[in-house]
């Protein structure tokens, strides 16, 4: 061999082990509510790897877009105000960030560069800007337990749930242009000096700025899990009360179809990567149940035991992991044979779950 081709081979076997050592770790990240832990799960063992402690009452759980961060929301029935941040990389907390007064931490969601969440006790979406380590951001929605989030990648628009109002909230970032101020009656200010009444002083010229719209659908009371579909033409929204779910079209802003679903005490919705399907757990009775996206029908029930909660699907479509609160197991579901093939031990109260990729 060639002096300058075995120098290459030495480099290339150099390079990646530098390479295997630095890999971003890959988790399935699993909250337990009863033992206050945040699991590091293994995507391909199943196993735990690691547990982070967390806050007094941890709800659900989100990842950084770059995997190296997760945080945590801890909820309390609309009472707690503390944000949990945990350095993945290292399997560590870091200091947590107290929200006040923005209280009751909920629905989570990373976009932008920025985590966005719920504060079902102020009535509030807030923002969190990790640069800064600051709240930077809120809006009220005016509805009664704001609940859970979904942000589009650009952050220009948010969709929560209103469990007691029964409604969903659409809100937009809107660029708002300026209208005409005219004078007064009375006549003319001196010049550069403000009207009667404190408006602006002669020669102002109002500028476009940034403001929210916000758009209020009634669904039916209970409504709390939905996911928007994979094309971001629709939004899924389950009701606990009537078991029913309702299909909101987001270009329009309206409710097409109500699906008498049946789906008694229905806790959290998701759709498969490929749109085709969903699933909404029950945490009445354990069921996960199977929608054809198409025909608007439920095509399988799957029990999982005694209460199912978060709803997690792998990225490539062949796994759905189920938080089960009252067994104390998160439940693996193959989606090819749609049977449960398993059970992961993250602590007792298993209940928010989310990627870290």
């Amino acid at each position: 061999m060639k002096r300058s081709a075995f120098i290459s081979l030495i480099l290339l076997a150099l390079s990646a082990r530098v390479m295997a050592q630095t890999a971003k770790p890959r988790y399935l990240l699993a909250l337990s509510k009863n033992d206050h832990t945040l699991a590091l799960v293994d995507p391909v063992t199943l196993k735990v790897v690691a547990k982070v402690p967390v806050g007094p009452d941890p709800h659900e759980v989100i990842a950084s877009a770059d995997g190296k961060t997760a945080y945590v929301s801890n909820y309390a029935g609309g009472s707690l105000h503390e944000l949990d941040i945990i350095d993945l990389v290292n399997k560590k907390a870091l200091p947590a960030v107290d929200t006040k007064p923005l209280i009751g931490l909920h629905g989570l969601a990373f976009a932008n560069g920025k985590l966005w969440f719920t504060a079902e006790g102020s009535k509030t979406v807030g923002r969190y800007d990790p640069q800064t380590g600051q709240v930077d951001w809120a809006m009220g929605t005016g509805q009664d337990r704001t609940h859970m989030i979904y942000v589009t990648a650009d952050g220009k628009k948010i969709y929560t749930t209103n469990v007691s109002s029964g409604t969903v909230s659409i809100l937009v970032d809107t660029l708002i242009k300026p209208g005409n101020f005219g004078p007064p009656q009375g006549g003319n200010p001196p010049p550069g000096n403000p009207p009667p009444g404190g408006g602006p002083p002669q020669g102002f010229r109002p500028q476009p700025h940034a403001d929210w719209s916000q758009t209020v659908i009634p669904v039916s009371r209970g409504s709390e899990g939905f996911g928007v579909s994979p094309d971001g033409k629709q939004l899924w929204t389950a009701a606990a009360d009537d078991g029913s779910i309702a299909v909101i079209d987001l270009a329009s802003k309206k409710e097409i179809a109500r699906i008498d679903a049946k789906v008694l005490g229905a806790n959290r919705l998701a759709f498969t990567p490929d749109g085709k399907k969903v699933l909404v757990s029950s945490l009445r009775n354990g069921d996960v149940v199977v929608f054809d996206v198409a025909t608007q029908q439920a095509n399988k029930t799957i029990n999982t035991g005694r209460g199912a909660a978060g709803i997690l699907v792998d990225p490539d479509g062949s796994r759905a992991f189920i938080g089960c609160t009252a067994d104390n197991y998160v439940a693996v579901i193959d989606l090819k044979t749609l049977l449960v093939t398993g059970h992961i031990d993250v602590g007792g109260g298993p209940d928010g779950l989310a990627w870290a990729w």
